[in-house]
């Protein structure tokens, strides 16, 4: 058992001070007093919030963040982005692709994120070859998790067709693909090599409607149910007006529609992205219980559009954010823009608040802890006894935050500039960042160089 002091930290319940917090030798929260002594325990400078889950990251495409930021000759889309990251995914190798996960988690913690749901469909060879061990390219990236010390829902991707209505592949995503007994094999290794360790949770992604068929998702489903009937389910929808386009000329229903149609997504469902719902299926949606994944840096980065989040939120919808493409990795910036978007598109201001008075950065943080934690399917998110003791101390004496108290902190934390004021992040019950600094971020950027010159090179 390991205490902590803490000045003033955000509870379930609101804010509160002279907060105890004890945490046991397996990294659980076992007791929080407010109002406390500090009697031998270690005193915490700052204010302490709960840790962010990140639910939507595709780790290996940190490595080509920014290569794609040239105009081509008919115009750029989400389409001719895909086209360019296939040409960067053929040349990676599975020590490639643990060496950027590492950077990137360790960059993700800094930034204040404690989890991240790992949407994973690159699985064989360059040429399309399974792996001896199927589950290769799981292990490198919960390895990279594991190494910096970041929990992780591991979510390997179903991805067995290239369009609507079961179209082939093309040669392209032959690196993703699997039929469902040999995708059945990679969550099974999975869960059988990391079950029972808190620090990993096994899911899985369908990686969208026009890559898998009904039958396929169905088997899938199947498959992980007979391991965990509870476990996580992401999958990837309306993200493009292409997208709901193509799936009404093969269904004659929108991707939304389609889903509800013929499964029943709940509180384990994540529709990552579902930015281009209709009336009727934001409603569905809210009423499901699944949470919708957001990720505006990407979302804007590739043009994709707009979430309907005042209209979400309105309907009771839960959200949770990540960071995608890792264009950005800041949950700052997720949830500023998420907020941002919404007033350039209804010309307005603290649209996401919860009604007159309410701050703007306290709802957004919360809702975004809650639906995170849900969808990645981990106790966290909260600082309450049986949640994982994932937290972050902020910098109350940085510029941003000086002289702010309650909600007010979050207010300042989100859209008062872009310093980042998380000294200290604790995963687990194991400090993972103290003053702004991981121990293992020189050797793990080295290697994170190393690769990228490498691949530069080829």
């Amino acid at each position: 058992m390991k205490g902590y002091f803490v000045p003033v930290a955000l509870l379930p319940q609101g804010w509160a001070e002279a907060v105890l917090i004890t945490v046991d030798d397996l990294g659980f929260v076992s007791e929080v007093r407010s109002g406390a002594e500090p009697d031998a325990a270690e005193m915490i400078r700052g204010p302490v919030v709960p840790g962010m889950p990140n639910l939507h990251s595709h780790a290996f495409q940190r490595a080509m963040a920014g290569l794609a930021e040239r105009a081509g000759p008919g115009g750029d889309s989400f389409w001719t982005w895909r086209e360019i990251m296939y040409a960067f995914l053929a040349r990676l190798t599975p020590e490639d692709v643990e060496a950027v996960a590492a950077q990137l988690y360790l960059e993700m913690l800094k930034a204040g994120y404690t989890a991240v749901g790992e949407f994973h469909y690159l699985h064989h060879g360059a040429d399309g070859t399974a792996y001896d061990e199927p589950a290769e390219m799981s292990h490198r990236v919960i390895a990279a998790a594991e190494g910096v010390g970041i929990g992780i829902t591991q979510l390997p991707v179903l991805y067995r067709y290239g369009g609507f209505g079961a179209l082939e592949a093309g040669a392209a995503q032959g690196r993703f693909l699997n039929d469902p007994d040999g995708y059945a094999r990679i969550i099974s290794a999975l869960a059988a090599n990391y079950g029972g360790n808190p620090q990993v949770t096994v899911g899985i992604a369908p990686h969208s409607l026009r890559a898998v068929s009904q039958e396929s998702l169905k088997a899938a489903i199947a498959a992980l149910d007979q391991l965990d009937d509870a476990a996580p389910i992401h999958i990837h929808i309306a993200e493009q007006t292409k997208e709901v386009e193509d799936c009404l000329a093969w269904s004659g229903r929108r991707p939304v529609e389609w889903l509800f149609d013929r499964f029943a997504p709940d509180h384990r469902w994540c529709l990552v992205h579902a930015t281009h719902m209709n009336e009727s299926e934001c409603a569905a949606l809210a009423r499901s219980g699944a949470v919708a994944g957001l990720c505006p840096t990407t979302e804007a980065n590739l043009g994709d559009g707009l979430f309907p989040a005042v209209e979400f939120l309105a309907a009771g919808g839960r959200f949770g954010i990540g960071s995608d493409s890792h264009i950005s990795v800041s949950l700052i910036e997720e949830l500023r823009w998420l907020e941002y978007g919404q007033r350039l598109f209804h010309h307005g201001r603290n649209l996401l608040a919860e009604g007159p008075g309410g701050s703007v950065g306290a709802r957004l943080y919360r809702e975004a802890l809650a639906g995170g934690a849900q969808a990645l399917g981990r106790p966290i998110g909260q600082i309450a006894p049986g949640y994982r003791a994932d937290f972050l101390v902020l910098d109350g004496e940085s510029p941003a935050l000086a002289g702010k108290s309650g909600d007010r902190i979050l207010d300042a934390m989100i859209f008062a500039g872009n310093v980042n004021p998380i000294r200290d992040v604790m995963v687990g019950g194991r400090w993972v960042v103290r003053e702004g600094r991981h121990d293992g971020e020189e050797a793990v950027a080295a290697a994170f160089s190393r690769t990228l010159s490498a691949l530069m090179r080829e």
